[in-house]
């Protein structure tokens, strides 16, 4: 017997929810257990129904999705992810991939690409629609042009890229401790470590060369 995948579709219009459980429901290898459009609902749903993917819109009432997916990984939740949005915006991108979505679809794409990134999920993959993989192309390609033009930026460790990174959201040594749950001392010790690899002397010379580059970090 071919195994059926069990989905969970999460989006707050009730004419694009439908839509989306017509295009999963056209290939049998899927099977709707479980919809809703409001964010406070999904977390008991999926305790209830234990889909093996969940569709998840960004944007919803009550909880939104990069919430519930913060949530997934504070509850050891181990059901994959995929985003649906409407919004071309870099940081989300970069919030659900670090938050560990397994899919990351415009709407606008969602009729033609969803049912293929349902497949690349469950076989352990990750998919990618066009738009934002060319985004991470062109980031990269701009991140190694920038490294290679400012010495030391190679130099830095994975934690003091992700620091220089939120230096640059113009986050205090007190809110980057809290987000990535280091000491505020430890935070402190970090920068006074990318400053010296950058050559910086002085605080404020660290978090103006953050703002002014912060398109390329």
């Amino acid at each position: 017997m071919i195994k059926k995948y069990k989905i969970v579709i999460v989006d707050d219009h009730p004419i694009v929810r439908e839509g989306l459980i017509k295009i999963v429901s056209s290939d049998s290898s899927f099977d709707i257990v479980g919809s809703c459009g409001d964010g406070a609902k999904v977390i008991s749903m999926v305790y209830d129904v234990k889909p093996d993917i969940i569709v998840l819109d960004i944007s919803l009432p009550n909880k939104n999705g990069l919430q519930l997916l913060q949530e997934f990984n504070d509850k050891k939740i181990k059901t994959d992810v995929v985003i649906l949005t409407m919004y071309n915006e870099e940081e989300y991108f970069e919030e659900a991939l670090k938050l560990g979505v397994k899919g990351y679809l415009l709407k606008d794409n969602a009729l033609k690409e969803l049912i293929n990134c349902l497949h690349k999920v469950v076989k352990g993959k990750h998919y990618i629609c066009s738009e934002f993989s060319d985004l991470l192309v062109e980031k990269r390609n701009n991140y190694n042009s920038f490294a290679k033009a400012t010495p030391g930026l190679e130099d830095l460790s994975k934690t003091e890229r992700i620091i220089l990174k939120l230096i640059s959201k113009n986050l205090t040594s007190k809110q980057i401790a809290e987000k990535l749950f280091l000491s505020i001392r430890t935070v402190q010790n970090h920068r006074n470590n990318i400053s010296h690899k950058l050559g910086f002397s002085g605080h404020n010379k660290l978090l103006q060369f953050a703002l002014l580059n912060r398109d390329k970090l």
